[in-house]
């Protein structure tokens, strides 16, 4: 890679193109609300979201150069600048604020938070995300533009600039989103086939095994590759296969906290799942959290470096003058007025639980946070950012600091949710925001354009992700099996277990211990902790896809170019197939919440086990070997040049 001051943008800094054009604002806009709501769905399902710059780039080039007979790289790196702000803001978001809505179900606090509540706390940390990113860009992207490799934001920058074969990749995209939409909504819409095919076995009492048979699935195994797999699989296999088993095997006609019944009433009543439920969960949750603590220890002397380097940055910014497009920030004074706009929101609107203490928390944590998440994702990417340890960490010290000052209670506990959930979407915007940035730096674009860009992005997904938090809860209710919420039930759980002292802690220690010996033998932790809090139905599936990708990768009769061509379709189609399921269990959700006569909905109109029609596991299974039929036919098709 080429030192800054060697390095020339492909668009040079003396040339104008059509960059912050209606067409790349229209565009952008949409793509932020379609991904925004996708990624909400999958990191409710999955505990887990993914990048979506390269997907939004990829279908910007397909829209703009193809139909609209458009050439302007600078046009669609803004598509995918405001396009990627929702699947980043609604990753935050989701990640927290559930917790909210399951407090408001078990009577914790009076109602569910409003829209504007959830639309102000997600605004006000997309804006200080972006906010607290600029005056780190010179610092990261630009100085340190041999060193820092921000992955996603480079991967993106050779996507465009490979423009001429945009059309054929949005067609493989497009085609993955069809396809998933298709059989997703005949599999939970029309129903089919079981969607989640599982069974207990009964030879070794306290097991199963199954997988949820859905695109979402196997497109998140295929593009994070088979070793995240592989540990989330893991976890899992300790969980069913080790954990349960025990708990049968020595509870057996005992109560464990936190039971009511013994465990085997526990197992009659709904299966081997209900052990999950009432045990496991616990145990995932601990090592989760231990899990996040330990990334951000290991990553001590790295937020040191960052934390003083961004404060250079804003003495720096202060005053440089810049002239040429490509390096020019947005004006500091209005970077700085922003800032306070948005702590006096915070402080002073009432539908934003915060006092001023509260306000002040977000301020400083939320700027420390930002610091070390841009630099992380420019080591490590966006993928393995570490923002749920980030705002495990945050919510620790933010609900002791709460408890300590006299703010306790049910209060006290949502107080400690919004702060959480604005740093959570504070370091989110941020990392995304450096991988954008970056992006921009390669192909030659206006920083100052890209940042407006951001801010957009987040408005418009800041009043999108408040509606899609209504509307999945009302079709499914958080913490169920359809949307376990798995990181908001931790945030959840951390809060009340401050609060109140009220939590089966000896579990908790369990997966604390288990993080620490999986530490110890060098594996990832974060991964392996997610595979054991989820059930195993999620970790199946996301193997199966990750198979799919290592067949590709070790084909021995391929050339590399080939190889390596086959990967990225790949990851192009399975990218479409996770918007194409996210907005179609959007869809879904709607219609499970439009009523018709005899206390009925839309969605149990269209079930077709209602009428008796059922093809059960085995349709589950055939039709899933299908849809990854699909993958090897898409990802190995052969472009027109090629042909």
């Amino acid at each position: 890679m080429q030192k800054n001051q060697d390095f020339k943008p492909f668009v040079p800094a003396d040339k104008v193109m059509p960059e912050f054009t209606a067409t790349s604002i229209i565009i952008g806009v949409l793509l932020a609300v379609l991904f925004g709501g996708a990624n909400a769905y999958l990191g409710l399902k999955v505990g887990m979201t993914v990048s979506a710059s390269i997907p939004a780039a990829v279908i910007s080039m397909g829209i703009i150069r193809v139909l609209l007979k458009r050439e302007s790289i600078l046009e669609n790196n803004m598509v995918q600048t405001i396009g990627s702000a929702g699947e980043s803001l609604a990753a935050g978001a989701i990640f927290t604020m559930p917790a909210l809505f399951m407090w408001a179900s078990d009577g914790t606090i009076d109602s569910v938070p409003s829209f504007l509540e959830i639309a102000l706390i997600a605004l006000c940390g997309g804006i200080l995300g972006v906010l607290f990113m600029v005056p780190l860009r010179r610092a990261l992207i630009v100085e340190e533009h041999g060193t820092l490799p921000y992955p996603e934001g480079s991967a993106c920058a050779e996507v465009l600039m490979a423009g001429e074969e945009g059309g054929e990749k949005s067609k493989i995209v497009f085609a993955g989103l069809g396809i998933a939409a298709l059989y997703k909504f005949i599999a939970d819409g029309l129903k089919l086939f079981k969607s989640e095919v599982t069974w207990d076995i009964s030879a070794y009492p306290g097991s199963g095994i199954g997988m949820d048979v859905l695109p979402a699935l196997a497109g998140v195994g295929y593009i994070c590759g088979r070793k995240i797999a592989s540990y989330m699989l893991a976890g899992g296999v300790i969980a069913w296969f080790v954990i349960m088993p025990l708990i049968v095997l020595f509870g057996g006609d005992t109560i464990i906290f936190p039971a009511t019944v013994t465990v085997n009433e526990l197992v009659a009543e709904g299966g081997v799942s209900n052990l999950w439920g009432t045990f496991i969960r616990y145990i995932g949750a601990g090592a989760v959290a231990a899990g996040g603590i330990i990334s951000l220890i290991k990553s001590g002397p790295l937020i040191v470096r960052t934390f003083a380097q961004a404060v250079k940055g804003f003495k720096k910014s202060d005053k440089t003058v810049t002239v040429e497009r490509t390096n020019r920030d947005m004006s500091m004074k209005i970077l700085l007025v922003g800032i306070v706009v948005v702590a006096l929101i915070m402080w002073l609107v009432p539908a934003i639980p915060l006092n001023f203490f509260g306000g002040l928390i977000v301020i400083v944590f939320g700027f420390f946070f930002a610091t070390v998440s841009s630099r992380m994702v420019g080591l490590i990417g966006s993928s393995n950012n570490p923002v749920s340890g980030m705002a495990i960490a945050t919510m620790l010290i933010s609900t002791i600091l709460l408890k300590v000052t006299g703010n306790d209670g049910p209060g006290g506990m949502v107080a400690a949710i919004a702060i959480g959930s604005i740093i959570c979407i504070v370091a989110a915007m941020a990392g995304d925001t450096s991988q954008d940035l970056k992006t921009g730096y390669l192909v030659g674009a206006t920083p100052m354009k890209q940042q407006y860009g951001e801010l957009l992005g987040a408005l418009v997904s800041a009043l999108a992700i408040g509606g899609i938090l209504f509307l999945l809860n009302a079709a499914w209710e958080y913490g169920s099996t359809e949307l376990p919420a798995a990181q908001a039930t931790l945030m959840k759980m951390v809060t009340e277990g401050v609060m109140g002292g009220n939590l089966p802690w000896n579990l908790i220690f369990v997966g604390i211990a288990i993080a620490v010996v999986v530490e110890i033998l060098g594996i990832p932790v974060l991964p392996f902790a997610v595979g054991l809090y989820l059930p195993i139905y999620l970790s199946v599936p996301i193997m199966v896809g990750a198979l799919v990708r290592t067949f590709f990768e070790k084909r021995k009769k391929w050339s590399e170019e080939k190889r390596k061509t086959t990967v990225d379709n790949g990851v192009l189609y399975c990218s479409g197939m996770i918007a194409g399921e996210g907005l179609i269990g959007i869809l879904l959700a709607v219609f499970a919440v439009i009523p018709l006569s005899n206390e009925k909905s839309l969605g149990d109109l269209i079930n077709l086990t209602n009428y008796g029609i059922d093809l059960g596991n085995i349709g589950g299974l055939v039709f899933f070997a299908i849809l990854l039929a699909t993958i090897f036919v898409f990802a190995t098709k052969k472009s027109k040049k090629d042909r």
